[in-house]
């Protein structure tokens, strides 16, 4: 399933790509919504092969995830996949200049089941597409707005 959303900002495509990948703030975002995180690789540059392994409540279970960046062109774009039991995750983010000081990022997830029970969890989520589609659109708004990097 995959989901898409394209958010303007009046600053440069460098300085919103900074703000948008800026891993520590990212950290320390999910760290207050709950969720635990802890570096996998030791790099304080952010680059490829940067991972976190990541612990959260949902729907009353623990689920954990693995992300890792496996492209980072600054300041164009970043890829990172994750894998989590039940769902395989890839994460696109470019940022495109649409001037001196406007740019635009495009923000893509695509969700893929790895077992039975998240294939028919997809399912029934397909069913609700549009009303999800506008979800991720105002949680990717609101990260980005958390991140400085709506202005």
């Amino acid at each position: 399933m995959k989901f898409s959303t394209r958010i303007d900002a009046e600053m440069s495509a460098p300085q919103l790509f900074d703000k948008v990948n800026d891993f520590n703030r990212l950290e320390q975002l999910l760290i207050q919504r709950g969720a635990s995180v802890s570096r996998i690789d030791p790099a304080d540059e952010p680059g490829t092969g940067m991972g976190w392994n990541i612990a959260f409540d949902w729907r009353g279970r623990e689920r954990t995830l693995r992300l890792e960046v496996v492209r980072y062109d600054r300041p164009e774009r970043v890829i990172m996949t994750g894998l989590s039991e039940a769902l395989e995750l890839s994460i696109d983010s470019t940022v495109i200049a649409l001037s001196q000081t406007r740019s635009r990022l495009v923000y893509e997830t695509d969700i893929r089941p790895r077992n039975m029970r998240a294939r028919l969890m997809l399912q029934t989520a397909k069913l609700g597409k549009a009303r999800l589609d506008r979800r991720f659109e105002t949680r990717i708004k609101e990260l980005v707005g958390e991140l400085g990097g709506l202005g």
